[in-house]
């Protein structure tokens, strides 16, 4: 089941945080229960992408893309994600999550979110992430001037640009 509560919980704990520009880095703190286990008592992958919830839905927040998204009738969609997994996480373990949007392109946003303990990363995750409407996908640039983002978008690092290709290459459907 969805950790609606969890998610409650910390939408109130950082609904005093200052606002985020698009690419300031929100920071949250969780803990590994004992249901977010897998059988070899770690860390589920799958419960490790709803962690990632519980960083990016109050960052979105922040940033006032919740408000704006609910005037307008837009939704949130992943797209993409790719995640490298390096130190394992345990029951009760606490983490620092860092969640920040690296940049976008005409249809999509990108954003890294990773997973610390001790000033070491646990995991790291690039997504990519849509913002959607009644026509479709929402351009990125259109959502960032309704938060009030009046930039263009930085440049897209390297490796995430790499990604996007190797994704082109991939074939849909699966063969």
């Amino acid at each position: 089941m969805y950790p609606f509560i969890r998610l409650s919980c910390e939408i109130l704990r950082q609904r005093s945080a200052p606002p985020l520009g698009l690419g300031d880095t929100h920071v949250s703190h969780h803990v590994c229960w004992p249901w977010d286990l897998d059988p070899w008592i770690e860390l589920n992958n799958g419960r490790t992408l709803t962690l990632y919830d519980l960083g990016r839905i109050p960052m979105a927040r922040r940033m006032g893309l919740a408000r704006v998204a609910m005037r307008h009738g837009w939704g949130m969609a992943v797209a993409g994600v790719s995640v490298r997994y390096r130190r394992r996480v345990r029951a009760f373990h606490r983490v620092e999550m860092r969640s920040r949007v690296l940049g976008w392109d005409a249809r999509f946003f990108y954003l890294d979110q990773s997973l610390w303990r001790y000033g070491d990363c646990l995991n790291q995750m690039l997504l990519r992430t849509a913002v959607t409407g009644r026509d479709g996908i929402v351009p990125p640039s259109k959502v960032a001037h309704a938060i009030g983002h009046a930039h263009e978008g930085p440049a897209l690092p390297g490796w995430v640009q790499a990604w996007i290709a190797a994704e082109s290459e991939r074939p849909w459907p699966p063969e």
